[in-house]
């Protein structure tokens, strides 16, 4: 073999030699991993109106959605409504404000917990000229009285809700029972029935705290009754029995009831319109709270 062809073989192998080591010095990087992706939860919440309305619910849930990874499915109906859907195995937790009908709903067995979450006040509300003369009564009921028999326009939700329950109350309470043209059911919700109010000029029962948010974008009814303890507005949180379905999330209703009731989460209703009203459009009342404000 000639020097010639010796030379370029050994410059062959060299030229390996050195690609090999390349090789081994700088391993071929590997693609990286995507994250993996934690499937979101979905909790069913069924809520009276007036948490909607008063724009209570915008307010609290985005903290629960982004601290357990949870989607807050929310159906606003009337409470009667929404005990309904817990009883049919069609909502995982109940947010309601209907006393007799919870305890009722409970007894019953369609929930597995309930607690105290806050209240409110119902008010009677109506045009400023005030046709009735109800004006500072402090009576509900004698406020009823006046409007039937001045057979004033009252609009009623009729609509089986927490509202229209204790509306039906207080007519049972002034002997009466409303029936004639000046008396409308409407089955609609807290948001349209005053709406309704606005544009006939009439009287109804509202919770304090959808009242109020109204306000803001200019609604025009004045508020002529209140602080008859009859007037009273509390709500309750309950967790659905999973036995009614077995898509129930019991476990992650639980977790919402636990988040809703502590300290923190009653510490921000308590500040839930103080910056627009000067005042809490909702006054925390679970166990939490009250231990921490005897």
């Amino acid at each position: 073999m000639s020097k010639k062809c010796v030379l370029i073989l050994n410059l062959a192998v060299v030229l390996v030699l050195l690609a090999s080591a390349t090789a081994c010095a700088s391993p071929t990087p590997q693609a990286e991993q995507a994250p993996i992706e934690i499937a979101q939860q979905k909790l069913i919440l069924a809520t009276t109106t007036s948490t909607q309305d008063s724009g209570l619910l915008d307010y609290l849930l985005p903290d629960f959605e982004n601290q357990t990874n949870t989607k807050v499915e929310v159906i606003a109906v009337g409470s009667g409504q929404a005990l309904k859907l817990g009883e049919d195995g069609n909502a995982d937790v109940l947010l309601v404000h209907s006393p007799a009908k919870e305890e009722e709903f409970m007894q019953n067995g369609h929930g597995v917990r309930r607690e105290d979450v806050m209240y409110n006040d119902f008010i009677i509300l109506g045009p400023k000229n005030d046709p009735a003369g109800i004006m500072g009564m402090s009576s509900a009921a004698d406020a009823f009285k006046k409007i039937a028999e001045t057979q004033s326009q009252f609009i009623s939700r009729g609509d089986d809700s927490g509202t229209h329950t204790k509306e039906k109350s207080i007519w049972q309470k002034a002997g009466l029972e409303p029936a004639g043209d000046w008396y409308n059911s409407t089955g609609q919700g807290m948001g349209e029935v005053l709406t309704i109010a606005e544009e006939k000029q009439a009287y109804t029962l509202s919770d304090r705290a959808t009242y109020l948010a109204r306000l803001k974008s200019g609604l025009k009814l004045d508020l002529l009754v209140e602080g008859d303890k009859t007037l009273f507005n509390p709500y309750g949180v309950i967790a659905v029995n999973p036995a009614k379905n077995d898509k129930i999330n019991n476990n992650l209703a639980n977790t919402f009831i636990d988040w809703l009731i502590s300290l923190p989460v009653q510490e921000k209703i308590a500040q839930f319109g103080m910056a627009d009203f000067n005042q809490s459009l909702f006054v925390p009342d679970s166990a939490a709270w009250q231990q921490a404000n005897p």
